[in-house]
């Protein structure tokens, strides 16, 4: 059987109640000598932590002077101060400021208790202060969880709001309550929602983004999730460092804007990637949205049709008194290769060599490429169709 735990006598108890004073003023004149970054902290909050201190110091000795055997009930201990505190010092500096009221407990109680009884106070402080730890940590668990919900939903309110395009003030100050408001070189990523519960998915790519160096925000919107990283100086590997927690399909890569304000266009070109790519079987992943062009024009996607003839058709045509944009044009109609074009254009073979050539380095795509091909193919087809009104809706 367990020996019998002993208990003070009253005496030792009498004394400890007259000193609760002193020792709250000990402890809070120990906090402010051995912590500079709490000297620096406002009246206030100082005001606070000092009655924190006093009621867990009234909370021991209530509970030194009842029954040990019973735990230690010191919920009420942070109940004092408000829940406002635990955005002003970090569990670090709320367990510094427990070893110090702790330390200064545990030397005056030996010098107060009766003769004989020393060790037995101390380990009470000892027994005590064990239950003091974990109820911090509770109340920082309970704040940190109240803050991670908290977040996750103005998270995914700024994630929709980059999605429709609404940069207004609300945004801003949702982006600046997560820390994204000077977060520069954005870039949003589409992937597939893989199955399973979407929050342990959330979580692993916050901490993937961590490792990378990166910040993110992540929404799920059905079967895709959208990524907005920041501060991003190398998009493909942060897509690459996403991607084990993403589910199969495309995983595609928005253009990088200067900031989140702008991530519109990113957000509607990866989208619309994310849908076209499908069309592209053996599309790499991940996948630029611009190396999609083609896939997205056939979409109905607006602004991937003006980027294609004008980054395809208005180079070819101005490019060697618009050679190149004929020989284009004459390679892909009649696909009868050098031979056949060049008797199509009346040239020698080597000028379609070196005018295919001319077209590779003017626009970057290679037509004896097969997916290149088709791309400047279909920019050759809108071109020749001419401008349509803006009727479709973007993506």
């Amino acid at each position: 059987m367990p020996a019998e735990r002993r208990t003070p006598s009253d005496a030792t108890r009498t004394r400890v109640a007259r000193a609760a004073g002193d020792l709250g003023a000990a402890a809070v004149q120990q906090m402010e000598a051995d912590h500079e970054w709490y000297r620096s902290l406002s009246a206030e909050n100082r005001s606070w932590i000092g009655l924190v201190a006093q009621a867990g110091i009234s909370s021991f000795l209530d509970w030194f002077g009842g029954d040990h055997g019973k735990a230690a009930v010191t919920a009420d201990v942070f109940g004092t101060a408000p829940r406002e505190l635990t955005r002003s010092i970090s569990l670090a500096q709320t367990l510094d400021l427990l070893r110090t009221v702790i330390a200064v407990v545990e030397r005056e109680i030996a010098d107060l208790a009766a003769p004989g009884e020393g060790d037995l106070a101390r380990e009470a402080v000892l027994r005590y202060s064990r239950e003091v730890a974990f109820s911090a940590a509770e109340v920082y668990a309970q704040a940190a969880e109240a803050r991670g919900a908290w977040d996750a939903r103005l998270e995914s309110l700024v994630v929709d709001a980059v999605i429709r395009g609404e940069a207004d003030d609300s945004m801003q100050s949702r982006a600046a309550a997560l820390g994204w408001g000077a977060v520069t070189k954005v870039v949003v990523v589409v992937g597939s929602t893989p199955p399973g519960a979407p929050t342990p998915v959330i979580t692993d790519l916050h901490r993937a983004a961590r490792r990378h160096g990166t910040e993110l925000l992540v929404a799920i919107h059905g079967p895709r999730i959208i990524c907005i990283g920041g501060g991003v100086t190398d998009a493909p590997a942060l897509a690459s460092a996403l991607d084990p927690h993403l589910g199969d399909g495309p995983l595609v890569i928005g253009p990088t804007v200067p900031h989140l304000f702008a991530a519109g266009r990113s957000a509607r070109a990866a989208i619309s990637g994310h849908t076209a790519a499908p069309a592209w079987p053996a599309a790499p992943r991940p996948v630029h949205a611009d190396d999609l062009l083609a896939e997205r024009a056939l979409l109905g996607d607006l602004p991937a049709r003006g980027a294609l003839v004008a980054r395809i058709i208005a180079p070819l045509a101005d490019s060697a008194g618009g050679t190149l944009l004929e020989t284009a044009a004459a390679w892909l109609d009649g696909a009868e290769g050098v031979e056949g074009t060049a008797r199509a254009l009346i040239v020698h073979p080597n000028t379609v060599r070196y005018r295919l050539a001319g077209i590779t380095k003017a626009v970057g795509y290679d037509l004896t490429d097969a997916h290149d091909a088709q791309t400047v193919r279909t920019a050759l087809a809108l071109h020749r169709l001419g401008p349509v009104a803006r009727a479709t809706p973007r993506p």
